[in-house]
């Protein structure tokens, strides 16, 4: 299963991002994580089926009603499966 890795840029910390990526990812039944960074940037890892990760992607890009997203910088890689969608502390 392809795992897709994504690093969201702009104000994305301190706002909801995380707790509205997990809703969105548990919704859509993607299973992955989410983390903040020590950069500021917010780190995803998601897996699920093609159409739903390109719906899911959308909702990268929106965040929360308080985020502001600059950029979504994605790429895909070889990882275990995931069971459950997890918020990273």
């Amino acid at each position: 299963m392809k795992t897709y890795h994504f690093i969201i840029k702009g104000e994305v910390q301190g706002v909801g991002y995380r707790i509205t990526t997990y809703l969105n990812a548990t919704r859509l039944g993607i299973t992955g994580s989410v983390k903040n960074l020590s950069n500021d940037n917010v780190e995803v890892f998601a897996q699920g089926d093609e159409k739903i990760i390109d719906n899911f992607r959308k909702y990268l890009k929106i965040g929360s009603s308080m985020s502001h997203v600059t950029e979504v910088e994605e790429d895909i890689l070889d990882r275990p499966k995931f069971d459950s969608f997890q918020v990273i502390y």
